[in-house]
């Protein structure tokens, strides 16, 4: 775990965000489009685009961020199509909890 690449990312109030959003994904993202499938992946995962919409900011905005997370582990992606779906790393986020619990 390289924790200075996640409390880079966690240093940001969108990226934070996007991850409590991601936690209960069908609470935040009410468009059924939103959602990849269950029937898809096992996993689910939102929509890209749909993150956008709800953040309020630029493609290229929540792209970058998205690519933030990702390489901190926070995330995982998966595309469908021409779709990229993302969702919450529960590993990284619950090897995290367990650090700043018990080393810091």
């Amino acid at each position: 775990m390289n924790t200075i690449d996640l409390f880079k990312a966690l240093s940001n109030e969108t990226r934070l965000n996007i991850l409590q959003w991601l936690k209960e994904p069908h609470k935040h993202f009410d468009k059924p489009s939103a959602h990849l499938s269950k029937n898809m992946s096992e996993k689910g995962g939102v929509c890209v685009g749909d993150i956008q919409e709800k953040a309020k900011l630029s493609q290229s905005t929540i792209s970058q961020y998205l690519s933030m997370m990702q390489k901190a582990n926070l995330l995982e992606s998966e595309r469908h199509g021409k779709w990229t779906y993302y969702r919450r790393n529960e590993e990284t986020i619950s090897t995290l909890a367990e650090y700043i619990g018990k080393d810091l």
